[in-house]
């Protein structure tokens, strides 16, 4: 059975751990391995897991305990991961004695019911994902501009889907051949210049890049839909001449601003300046409430049919 997988891959934060998580089937889903290494603070994950495998012959099973799915690793590459959803992350949990165990369900159980709401009243992805770019710092002008390029990638991507994008290596070549007309470099490289790992590479993007990468996205849409363009081949041709068209802005700007657009600045430097500068920012009491327990990674945009919003290591990220 094909799996429609939509890789909105997401760094969740558990008590300092991480816990990578990603959407599937309209659903969150968990590694396995993160979950495991939190509650049972085993240097190797992997091979508790593979006992607890072997002890268990339901969970041997894959489905409908777990699924293998693409996430990032920490070579920031797109590996096959087992992953559990909510109902399998508590079958995980029962079978694992920890003190973490309880929390660990409340999180899990959070996480999930959030989900379900966003499915069900769309704009509160959005409202959410607005409040934590705020939290992290980021300025209203800044999240505007990331929101409007979250619908156009969305947009895009749809119709990807609609004319013959298939698989994520698809998306990856489509995504990669706009990143290369329009700013000389390809995702995975540009998250390189960025010093960036398992970062969303458009969560450090300034001004220009955003609107340049906008630009091209949005202009590769219209080029579909006026050529009515079917399969790869040609889906890979539009997706070059509406990266032109954007890299023809770009020269254009930098040649007007005297230097180059694309650059190796990231809001991981910021951030770290804007520690130095205000060392305890307040929070908000709303922001206390809602934010301090949960995640810190945004949530998804609220459009749950959208296949394949990319993110990650080899694919420019939405």
């Amino acid at each position: 059975m094909e799996k429609t997988q939509n890789p909105n891959h997401h760094i969740a934060i558990f008590r300092g751990k991480t816990i990578r998580k990603t959407i599937y089937q309209k659903e969150w889903w968990f590694s396995t391995l993160d979950i495991v290494r939190i509650l049972t603070d085993s240097p190797q994950p992997k091979t508790y897991w593979a006992k607890m495998k072997e002890r268990d012959r339901e969970m041997s099973q894959p489905f409908p305990f777990w699924e293998q799915l693409k996430m990032p690793a920490e070579d920031g590459k797109m590996r096959e991961t087992d992953c559990a959803n909510t109902e399998g992350m508590f079958r995980i949990i029962q079978s694992i004695p920890s003190p973490k165990a309880e929390p660990l369900k409340r999180w899990l159980a959070k996480v999930g019911y959030e989900r379900i709401q966003e499915i069900e009243n769309p704009e509160l992805a959005t409202k959410r994902t607005k409040l934590l770019y705020k939290l992290k710092g980021y300025s209203e002008d800044w999240i505007e501009k990331r929101m409007r390029g979250i619908a156009i990638r969305e947009e895009l991507t749809d119709e990807w889907q609609k004319r013959g994008a298939e698989t994520d290596r698809d998306y990856e070549i489509l995504t990669a051949e706009i990143s290369q007309a329009a700013f000389g470099i390809k995702p995975n490289e540009y998250k390189k210049l960025k010093g960036l790992k398992r970062e969303n590479l458009r969560d450090h993007m300034d001004d220009f890049e955003l609107i340049l990468t906008m630009l091209g996205e949005r202009t590769t849409t219209e080029i579909h839909r006026t050529k009515d363009s079917k399969g790869l081949p040609r889906l890979k041709d539009d997706a070059r001449l509406g990266g032109e068209v954007a890299g023809t802005a770009r020269k254009q700007i930098e040649r007007r601003i005297g230097r180059p657009v694309v650059s190796n600045n990231n809001f991981l430097k910021n951030k770290v300046i804007k520690k130095l500068k205000n060392k305890n920012p307040p929070l908000t009491k709303f922001a206390q409430q809602r934010v301090m327990p949960k995640s810190l990674a945004p949530p998804p945009p609220a459009r749950p049919a959208s296949r394949h919003i990319a993110s990650g290591a080899a694919v420019m990220p939405k």
